[in-house]
């Protein structure tokens, strides 16, 4: 059985103090490391690192000085944690500084030999609120010989095509750090749902606890069944994932009724798709089971690191 298991914290962050939120951070990672130790992957929420003050609170002043560099002294610090605990990181998001000014918002990724394996920029930031620049890139990184995880931030999960493309990339789990204060959480939920059963993967959809946020954070398996839903409080989130369950599912159908890449792969490049210019192209296919083969690390940035 191929077997992942998580510990996501739904958490908030001292507001204005990032060190803090960092030193607290650490001292939380140790404990699942002694508490549960047997997990692989833990996860932060959206700007939990950054630290941001209340919604309504955030000023452009707030946000350039919480930024930080990626790679930089945070990373190097995270990777030295992700070392000593032996354990995949996805510590939420930061503010990254972007060049020529302003900021990405940025979620990165950590293998327990301390390297940063992915650094997601958010391609759809919650316009016109959220002062980041829009990302260009979509991300995904391997434990090898285990799974491919895919990268997404909040808001983007609201638009289709980024679930889409992280499953055209091979990701059979998404990662989608969340910061949420908002009424619409209900509609969130929604959409992890949709696009898990639509992409047939897992989705974690982590957001932030009380009062930083409003939680209920999910996890929902390939075919749309939410294994957990938290309440509103501190607490942490453990699942472990059957990533045999993708490979089943997208091998015999949801419910083994609905072979949805078997068919978009089969019928999708026969129709034209005048919104995206083009026709679908088929990902590269296992033995059968529909799931895309890894795709080549290109760094198109110019920054040093590969995305996919």
């Amino acid at each position: 059985m191929r077997l992942l298991s998580v510990a996501a914290l739904q958490a908030a962050p001292e507001p204005g103090d990032p060190k803090a939120t960092l030193e607290r951070f650490e001292a939380r990672v140790r404990q699942i490391r002694r508490t549960w130790p047997g997990v692989q992957l833990v996860v932060a929420p959206e700007q939990y690192l950054s630290a941001p003050p209340p919604l309504l609170e955030e000023t452009e002043e707030a946000v350039l000085g919480s930024a930080v560099d990626v790679p930089g002294p945070l990373t190097r610090r995270l990777g030295g944690l992700a070392r000593e605990t032996g354990l995949w990181l996805v510590p939420g998001t930061v503010y990254e500084r972007a060049d020529g000014g302003g900021v990405h918002n940025t979620a990165l990724a950590f293998s327990p030999g301390g390297e940063l394996v992915a650094a997601y920029r958010k391609i759809f930031p919650w316009q016109p609120v959220e002062p980041s620049r829009p990302g260009r890139t979509f991300s995904c990184f391997d434990i090898p010989g285990l799974v491919r995880i895919g990268l997404a931030i909040c808001y983007d999960g609201a638009f289709p095509e980024v679930g889409r493309q992280l499953a055209w990339m091979g990701a059979e789990v998404v990662i989608q750090p969340t910061l949420t204060s908002t009424v619409d959480r209900e509609a969130e939920i929604v959409l992890s749902r949709a696009n898990a059963i639509a992409n047939q993967f897992y989705v974690v959809n982590l957001n932030s606890s009380a009062p930083a946020g409003v939680g209920r954070s999910v996890i929902v398996d390939p075919e749309g069944t939410v294994r957990v839903e938290t309440g509103s409080s501190d607490v942490v989130i453990t699942d472990v994932l059957d990533l045999d369950a993708v490979t089943r599912v997208r091998r015999h159908g949801a419910y083994g009724l609905n072979r949805l890449w078997e068919q978009l792969s089969r019928r999708g490049q026969d129709i034209p798709l005048p919104a995206y210019g083009g026709r679908f192209v088929p990902p590269p296919v296992d033995d059968g089971a529909r799931t895309p083969e890894p795709v080549e690390e290109v760094d198109r940035d110019g920054d040093g690191l590969a995305r996919r």
